[in-house]
């Protein structure tokens, strides 16, 4: 019954983020954002639903593990196997942006978030406020300063969404969400119990591997469309979002405390170094360019983390 209830809110979180993602996206074409833009924060933001969703409501009901363990585990399964797999499929030319922004923003959020836990293992709301205004200002300054460059256009097949069509998508995106998300904690804090492991185990495995899988979906359309600077852009954006965005609004709305240290002594660490080896990786052996090779090494990475912490 635990499996039916996880495998049935993963669907639904899975399509609601795609449902949201269409009408996110209709609604920045509308707005003449650019594709690296797009990336970044509309579709960051849509494919981050599920993480929000997800760990707002595992704190609400008192597993703090399983919301903190969704986030970590959802940033290193967007580097080491999204990004992985998305790699494995194709090359990817890397902006500058990448050096300029886009990283530097993500180690800060990820500085952050293991600052604010070392301190005291619990996140507090003036802290998420921190969190959530540094978002605020990274938002302003995409807007503002990367608007117009490269605006994105649509295929010459595709039709834009009437403002109708794109309110229905965001409606089911979030309604679907948010039952996936309620049959999602129930099912995974159940099996947890049953099977007597902790929820930090079943958050960094099962559901952030759930809900990274907008993301895995965004990435590899967006590799077939040939729209690479969406995918590294939604791939990183996403990082960011979960960070900023995802812990700042859940411990704005109730204090996230630790409780399997592992998560601060093993996990983030682990977040921490997927994060800063993709630097090197866009580095070598190709400057600006991604590779299969660099695929197969952070797939192998997730791998490795994956069975250490099983």
């Amino acid at each position: 019954m635990n499996f039916l209830l996880i495998i049935s809110g993963l669907i639904l979180l899975v399509f609601g983020g795609n449902w949201l993602l269409k009408s996110a996206v209709a609604l920045s074409l509308k707005l003449n954002i650019s594709k690296a833009v797009i990336g970044m924060t509309v579709v960051s933001f849509a494919t981050s639903a599920p993480e929000l969703i997800v760990s707002i409501n595992a704190a609400l009901n008192g597993a703090s593990d399983l919301a903190l363990g969704n986030v970590i585990g959802s940033n290193i399964a967007n580097l080491g196997l999204v990004l992985g797999i998305t790699l494995i499929l194709g090359n990817m030319e890397v902006e500058k942006s990448f050096y300029k922004i886009d990283w530097p923003v993500m180690m800060i959020a990820s500085a952050l978030l293991f600052l604010f836990l070392s301190n005291d293992q619990v996140i507090v709301q003036y802290e998420g406020i921190i969190l959530f205004s540094f978002l605020i200002v990274f938002l302003i300054y995409l807007l503002r300063f990367k608007k117009n460059k490269n605006v994105v256009e649509l295929e010459g097949g595709d039709v834009p969404l009437t403002v109708l069509k794109t309110t229905f998508f965001f409606i089911i995106g979030g309604l679907g969400l948010y039952v996936g998300s309620e049959l999602l904690i129930r099912g995974a804090t159940s099996l947890a119990k049953e099977f007597g492991v902790t929820e930090r185990v079943i958050g960094v495995t099962i559901v952030s591997i759930g809900t990274s899988v907008p993301e895995l979906a965004a990435s590899i359309i967006a590799i077939i469309k040939k729209e690479k600077a969406i995918s590294l852009g939604n791939l990183i954006g996403s990082n960011i979002f979960n960070i900023l965005a995802v812990i700042g609004i859940t411990s704005i709305i109730t204090p996230i405390s630790l409780s399997d240290e592992r998560l601060l002594t093993s996990d983030i660490y682990w977040m921490l170094g997927i994060s800063i080896i993709v630097l090197p990786l866009v580095l070598m052996p190709k400057k600006n360019n991604l590779n299969w090779k660099a695929g197969i090494f952070l797939l192998i990475g997730y791998c490795a983390f994956i069975y250490m912490t099983l």
